[in-house]
């Protein structure tokens, strides 16, 4: 398996896959030494059905505009490359228009890019594992925890990069809770965490936490669909869910910094495995592998931090992808804003109560972490096309929200 540092990319949101992705694809493809007259970017699939909304055209036009390029863009949500529904073709032409250089890339989930041969995203295995089945089992042989694991078999700045991970991710809930006014887009939809968070002073305890829950995950949820700086875990869409579950028990069950840490190597480790054996796209596999795998990393987390044991770790992991089994990605308008800002809300309050679960177990279960994440693959390939970020399908239908009241 690869680094965890994959799972926490820091850039600007709205969307890895959609924002992300496509401008470190054009930088790649600047970068071939291509001096062309100008250059042209197909987008395919879910890229082209959604990628107004999520910034995608603004991105590679950013991109090509730094390095002072003219680009044209041409946009075929009906025509889905084999390998994945997040493909672009960029082409260089000269003068006459001939085609100088082709290069046909895909936005695999979380920023990662990938080729027709290539697969220049993984990186270096760190890890001599493929499955928590084989981690548990090393940590159970060897007395470890997961974390443990991680400093072990990471690449050996991993928690140094995870303290600036934690950084960027409390400074995003912090511009979080002062910003205030209208989210960019169509639905001007009106942000939220800076009022949940001065209403949370009014209530009683359970309630207030509960609004403080809501309200640090909704602060990074909203400054990624800002465009704001943040951290994917482990994507874009799903970018709230950890920092707000990690900073309310930083807060509220005062947590050291250095064990957040270790929380937060853990919770890179889960979502490494996902991704490893399934996707953490939502245009290959619904919002389950983006919001289910956000609600498994800071389940497992939250789990390690009030002391749960290994099995029990991985017990509330597997609660939190399995409870989100089917989730489909129907972005209304192609924005990531609803139903993305409220599940990172609710992903985050699941979060606390598998842990809760788990720690009032024994750590055994039935179905295995790695079993659901087996499920969720094939749950996602078996969702029509409609459910997979192309905004045609579930909630994406109610376009016209302004003159529901």
């Amino acid at each position: 398996m690869e680094s965890i540092k994959q799972i926490y990319r820091i850039g600007n949101g709205p969307s890895s896959s959609h924002t992300m992705g496509p401008r470190k694809a054009s930088l790649m493809f600047l970068g071939r030494g291509n001096d062309a007259h100008k250059y042209r970017v197909t987008l395919y699939g879910s890229l082209a059905a959604t990628g107004q909304g999520h910034l995608t055209d603004v991105a590679i036009i950013t991109a090509f505009k730094e390095a002072g390029k003219k680009v044209e863009l041409v946009w075929e949500p009906e025509v889905f490359l084999p390998r994945h529904p997040n493909a672009m073709l960029f082409e260089a032409l000269n003068e006459v228009n001939e085609i100088t250089d082709s290069w046909t890339a895909y936005s695999i989930g979380g920023g990662a890019i990938v080729d027709e041969t290539s697969e220049e995203e993984k990186g270096e295995n760190c890890y001599p594992f493929k499955d928590m089945h084989n981690v548990l089992k090393y940590c159970n042989s060897n007395g470890l925890t997961m974390w443990e694991v991680v400093k072990k078999y990471d690449e050996k700045d991993v928690m140094d990069y995870l303290e600036q991970v934690w950084r960027i991710m409390q400074d995003a809930i912090h511009r979080g809770l002062e910003n205030e006014g209208v989210l960019p887009g169509s639905l001007k939809l009106p942000r939220k965490a800076a009022t949940l968070h001065v209403k949370a002073n009014a209530y009683k305890e359970t309630l207030q936490k509960r609004a403080l829950l809501f309200a640090y995950t909704l602060a990074v949820a909203e400054e990624n669909a800002a465009g704001g700086l943040i951290v994917t875990a482990p994507t874009c869409g799903s970018c709230g869910v950890l920092p707000g579950v990690l900073y309310y028990l930083k807060t509220q069950h005062n947590f050291t910094d250095r064990k957040i840490l270790r929380a937060l190597a853990t919770a890179g480790l889960i979502g490494t495995i996902v991704k490893q054996n399934a996707s953490i796209s939502g245009a290959e596999v619904g919002c389950q592998g983006e919001i289910g795998t956000a609600c498994a990393m800071a389940s497992g987390a939250t789990t390690q931090l009030f002391g749960g044991t290994i099995f029990q770790i991985e017990y509330s992991a597997e609660m939190g992808l399995e409870h989100h089994l089917g989730l489909t990605c129907d972005p209304v308008a192609g924005l990531v804003q609803i139903p993305c800002i409220e599940r990172n809300a609710f992903a985050a309050a699941r979060a606390l109560s598998h842990n809760a679960f788990a720690i009032l177990s024994d750590g055994r279960h039935r179905i295995s972490f790695d079993k659901v994440v087996e499920t969720m693959k094939k749950t996602g390939h078996d969702l029509p096309t409609i459910y997979r970020e192309t905004s045609k399908g579930g909630l994406a239908h109610y376009s016209g929200l302004a003159d529901d009241f």
